[in-house]
């Protein structure tokens, strides 16, 4: 209950009740110690915090638990198309990148490479706030991004970007948010495929959830219509990728426990296929 209310006991909660003074996440701190890395300036240690990836101490296990996440969900409406469909799941084991794409044939006849280069440099490079996070190199900043899964018709000459995002289920808005979170993340790619193949469709479909496992149902269902899954199949999937978001909430919680309380690293006892391997998958 104190994890649906997202009030467990990380450091933010303790310093409330006057137990801690020093609300900085420990796990962070621990991380930039093994690195030798400066610990000034910490975040603090909230829920959200830790189950986010920018927490260097959950990175392995937030990523980890997410590519469970969606891997799941993308292979139960792969297996159980309409007979009729003729929808390809390129890679539904793995994440895609523009760079690993091209190891694809059905890619190199829908647009040339150097074309598609040319058009995202040329968008990417207008977006100010890239250039000043870091050193933009809008070419490496096209070859390096990734999509949870693509789908393609050749027969309609369709392609679909699927993208999943989890959120904090107390933000009555999550689903607006992340969509459009979402969609701004890919929107350049996505213009600069339209430009360099004008006769073919690129829509991006968005799954969006709470991490305690709530689902828009009217949103969800729509999706699998769109990539052909047979309709009595649809109520399954929805339950199986509930399931499978709180086996991963779980996953986060108890490693983050583990961590504080025992071993550093994601531990291997922690479950998700022993925190997939504890690699980025």
């Amino acid at each position: 209950m104190m994890a649906i209310a997202e009030i467990i006991l990380v450091v933010i909660w303790v310093a409330k009740i006057k137990q801690r003074s020093d609300v900085s996440c420990r796990l962070y701190k621990r991380a930039r110690e093994q690195h030798g890395e400066s610990t000034e300036n910490l975040p603090e240690e909230t829920y959200v915090h830790i189950n986010r990836d920018f927490c260097d101490g959950m990175v392995t296990t937030v990523t980890a638990v997410h590519h469970f996440i969606w891997r799941h969900v993308y292979a139960s409406m792969q297996a159980v198309q309409t007979p009729m469909s003729k929808l390809r799941f390129v890679s539904p084991d793995k994440e895609s990148s523009m760079s690993t794409l091209w190891q694809e044939q059905v890619f190199k006849q829908i647009f040339s490479r150097e074309m598609l280069q040319e058009e995202a440099s040329d968008i990417e490079k207008t977006k100010e706030h890239e250039r000043e996070r870091y050193d933009f190199d809008p070419t490496m900043f096209y070859e390096n991004r990734f999509w949870n899964q693509i789908v393609v018709n050749k027969n309609h000459r369709k392609l679909y970007i699927l993208e999943l995002k989890l959120s904090s289920d107390r933000n009555k808005d999550f689903l607006r948010v992340k969509e459009d979170k979402a969609n701004k993340q890919h929107r350049s790619i996505i213009e600069a495929l339209r430009v360099a193949a004008p006769e073919w469709t690129f829509e991006q479909i968005n799954f969006v959830a709470g991490r305690h496992g709530v689902v828009v149902e009217d949103d969800f269902y729509n999706k699998p219509e769109k990539l052909n899954v047979q309709a009595g199949e649809r109520d399954k999937i929805l339950l199986a990728h509930v399931q499978h978001i709180c086996e991963a909430h779980d996953t986060v919680m108890r490693s983050y426990y583990q961590q504080i309380h025992g071993s550093p690293g994601a531990d291997t006892t922690t479950s998700i296929e022993n925190i997939e391997e504890q690699v980025y998958v």
